[in-house]
């Protein structure tokens, strides 16, 4: 007689073992994505070098709100990293409270985003700094919404108990896609916010 499995047993998320396809899909994707982010950043210094309109338009950006939002974000992807520990070391509740903790943190970081476009006062048609400002920050933000769909999707996983210590491997797969959306928004801040004040340093 065929052995039964109980319904609490049951792990049909993630694999044991190997590096599964999706991990390798995942890198490949990255790849892909951080051309584009890398694209979108040459053009931005090789306009900014032809241009002779001032730049940024409105003069050096405020960095108080941006860097809090980066800290925000950067925050959120250590307790992705929690909770994918969590599971690995058998503690799914901390796993379910720290997945949730790293979504409410993306969803500060696009109220605060939005708030900083409401803020300017160009838009992207205004000039060719606001047509690169609002393309590489909303390319970004739409990165950080998928992001935050792929993390709910894992949070009501860890709390139908899809994972276990052994199987977490959509787990690991999501947290390196946010883990992505964090390292390309460094790029993005530096770029954006400090080096316009390097730029006016003569540097």
């Amino acid at each position: 007689m065929a052995e039964t499995i109980r319904l609490d047993q049951a792990l049909p998320v993630g694999s044991e073992g190997r590096r599964s396809g999706g991990w390798w899909g995942m890198l490949a994707l990255i790849a892909t994505e951080g051309s584009l982010f890398g694209y979108l950043l040459f053009t931005y210094f090789y306009l900014a070098s032809q241009s002779e309109q001032r730049w940024p338009p409105e003069g050096l950006p405020t960095l108080f709100m941006p860097g809090v939002n980066t800290l925000i974000l950067l925050t959120s992807s250590v307790f992705v990293w929690v909770s994918e520990r969590c599971i690995q070391l058998r503690q799914l509740y901390w796993s379910l409270a720290s997945m949730a903790l790293a979504i409410i943190l993306g969803v500060c970081f696009v109220v605060i985003q939005l708030n900083e476009w409401s803020k300017k006062s160009y838009d992207m048609a205004s000039n060719l700094y606001g047509s690169l400002y609002f393309t590489i920050t909303g390319f970004h933000m739409l990165h950080v919404v998928i992001g935050l769909v792929v993390l709910i999707s894992l949070l009501l996983w860890i709390a139908l108990g899809y994972f276990d210590h052994r199987r977490y491997a959509a787990v690991t797969i999501g947290g390196l896609y946010w883990h992505f959306v964090d390292v390309v928004w460094l790029f993005v801040f530096t770029t954006l916010y400090l080096l316009p004040y390097l730029y006016q340093d003569g540097i």
